[in-house]
C-alpha cells in the first residue's frame, strides 16, 4: 500500500485520486459490513417487505380517498381510521428498521474514523486538490481545514474525503439496492405528526 501513494503522487492529481480511491474502497468495505450485519438477515428482509407493503397500501388508500372524496363523503371516519392504522404501522416498522441498522452503524463509524485518521496522517497540511472557485465563509473553513497559506482554492483531504464519502456511499447503496425503502422517513427521530397537535 505504501507504493500506491508514491506511484500516484507523480501524477498532477495524484493525491486527489488517492483520496477518491480510498473513499471508494471504504464505501465498498462499509457496504460489505452492512450486508453481513444487516441486509442478508431474515429480520431485515421481513421488515423491509412489511414497509414496502404498508407504503403501497397507504398510497392506494390515499388515492382511493382522494377520488372518492370528490364523489361522496360517506364512510370517511372508518377510512381515516384505517389510514391512521396503516400509517402508524409504517412508522413503527420504519423505527424498528432504523434501530436494526443502528448496530452496524457503530462498526461502520469505527471503520470510517480509522480510515479518516490514516488519511489525515498521510495528507496532513498538504493540499490534495484545487477548487475551481473561491469558496465562501463556512465552506472555505471546511475546504481549507488544516492547510497553511492563504490560497482559498486549495482543498484539504478532509473536505474532499467528506464529499466523496457522501456521494459515493449513497450512490453505491442505490446501485446495490440497499437504499432505504420508499416508505421510510426520518429514521430514529422522525418528524412529528401534524395530526397529533
Amino acid at each position: 500500500m505504501a507504493a500506491t501513494p508514491h506511484f500516484l503522487s507523480s501524477f498532477k492529481y495524484g493525491d486527489a485520486l488517492n483520496v477518491v480511491g480510498i473513499s471508494v474502497c471504504t464505501a465498498l468495505v462499509c457496504e460489505a459490513i452492512s450486508w453481513v450485519l444487516i441486509y442478508r438477515t431474515a429480520s431485515y428482509k421481513t421488515l423491509r417487505s412489511s414497509i414496502d407493503k404498508a407504503s403501497k397500501k397507504l398510497e392506494t388508500m390515499k388515492a382511493t380517498t382522494a377520488t372518492s372524496a370528490a364523489s361522496s363523503a360517506i364512510k370517511k371516519p372508518s377510512k381515516s381510521k384505517k389510514m391512521d392504522r396503516v400509517e402508524s404501522s409504517l412508522k413503527e416498522s420504519s423505527r424498528d428498521l432504523s434501530l436494526f441498522k443502528f448496530k452496524s452503524g457503530a462498526v461502520v463509524a469505527l471503520v470510517l474514523v480509522v480510515v479518516f485518521a490514516l488519511l489525515n496522517s498521510l495528507f496532513e497540511g498538504k493540499p490534495v486538490a484545487k477548487l475551481p472557485f473561491t469558496p465562501f465563509g463556512l465552506v472555505m473553513k471546511m475546504s481549507h481545514r488544516g492547510l497553511q497559506g492563504n490560497d482559498a482554492t486549495d482543498c484539504s483531504m478532509a473536505f474532499l474525503y467528506f464529499l466523496c464519502s457522501i456521494s459515493i456511499r449513497t450512490n453505491l447503496q442505490k446501485f446495490l439496492g440497499f437504499s432505504p425503502p420508499r416508505g421510510v422517513s426520518g429514521g430514529l427521530f422522525p418528524m412529528p405528526d401534524p395530526k397529533m397537535n
